[in-house]
């Protein structure tokens, strides 16, 4: 036996607080007695009252209630089953971890912003296999496809400035290693998320653009940052310091949209801006990946359990009902109570 509702198990805890408050009842109704009539009198005007099937009543009410409450545990026993086939399409997120990245520019920052963006993603994906690529003067695929969302996430929070140890933006490298991330052979259904600041220092971005387009993968983008740029902080051991170029002048780091537009256009796909609201998810998800042609991902087979929460509730309803039938007086009833001497 299973029960897939065990977070209503504290509603147990109903049957001492019934019990608490008829034991206080019954001692409230004693005392009205005793207020009323002494206990000869009493015991007389009480001539037509069933006290066995009233006390009863009480098991009874204990009983339904207990039996609502396990039928709310949602009890399974015995089981079917069932085929389970998984269709979706098979997505890589290609994440910038170079040092542009830690601009602060949008907050925390751009990094922060991404990881915030993948974390959005995951939350929105059904029956998609996902996969994670990093990216900075070389490529890296920190998560190959797969359909576990625990371990995916994993990742996201390992992404950092540090990933990649070798330095630059190579964009063209993220977008080569997320194609070869693809199952081969298998055209279509296949799709990139971009996520980066557009600023490229190496690697042709156009012909990788191109090579996605011809095994017909399409690249969504969505650009991390602001066109006015800001410094970008570096934690030292001599403390906070900006980065600077050879000439020690203070680097500017602004988001390039024209790059990740032009990469995005190559493909068919769609670029948009990082919003603090993330609808950029929504815009490129669900108006856009969620459509694309999807295939048969996986076809595995899992244990249905049935439902047996019928039983306890017929028998909580069929005890109302015995309840109901149950008289407080005798069906004979008398009709003097005093003889003429008493009155």
């Amino acid at each position: 036996m299973k029960f897939f509702a065990l977070n209503l198990a504290w509603l147990f805890l109903l049957l001492p607080a019934l019990w608490l408050f008829l034991r206080m009842a019954v001692r409230r109704r004693r005392r009205a007695e005793a207020l009323f009539a002494d206990h000869p009198l009493w015991r007389r005007l009480r001539t037509g009252v069933r006290e066995k099937t009233r006390k009863l009543r009480t098991p009874i009410l204990f009983a339904v209630t207990g039996l609502l409450v396990f039928a709310l545990l949602q009890p399974r026993w015995g089981y079917d089953w069932q085929d389970i086939t998984r269709r979706g399409i098979d997505l890589v997120a290609v994440v910038d971890t170079s040092r542009s990245m830690l601009a602060e520019d949008v907050p925390p920052d751009r990094l922060g912003r991404a990881r915030r963006i993948l974390e959005d993603l995951v939350r929105r994906v059904r029956g998609d296999r996902i996969g994670l690529v990093a990216f900075s003067g070389s490529a890296f695929t920190l998560c190959p496809l797969t359909l576990d969302r625990g371990a995916f996430r994993i990742f996201i929070n390992d992404l950092s400035a540090d990933t990649i140890p070798r330095g630059g933006s190579d964009i063209a490298a993220g977008i080569r290693r997320a194609i070869a991330a693809f199952d081969p052979g298998e055209e279509g259904h296949r799709a990139i998320l971009l996520i980066s600041d557009g600023e490229n220092l190496e690697g042709d971005y156009r012909a990788a653009a191109r090579e996605a387009k011809e095994k017909e993968i399409t690249i969504f983008a969505i650009g991390v940052g602001t066109p006015q740029g800001t410094p970008i902080k570096l934690d030292t051991p001599t403390g906070t310091t900006y980065l600077k170029d050879r000439d020690d002048n203070i680097v500017v780091s602004r988001l390039d949209e024209t790059i990740l537009q032009e990469i995005a256009l190559l493909t068919g796909g769609a670029y948009h801006r990082a919003a603090p609201d993330g609808r950029e998810i929504d815009l490129i998800y669900r108006d856009r990946i969620a459509r694309m042609d999807d295939r048969e991902l996986e076809e595995t087979r899992r244990k249905v359990y049935r439902h047996r929460y019928q039983f306890p509730l017929a028998l909580a309803l069929l005890l109302l009902a015995a309840e109901s039938f149950l008289g407080g007086r005798r069906r004979k009833r008398q009709r003097n109570i005093f003889t003429p001497e008493q009155i």
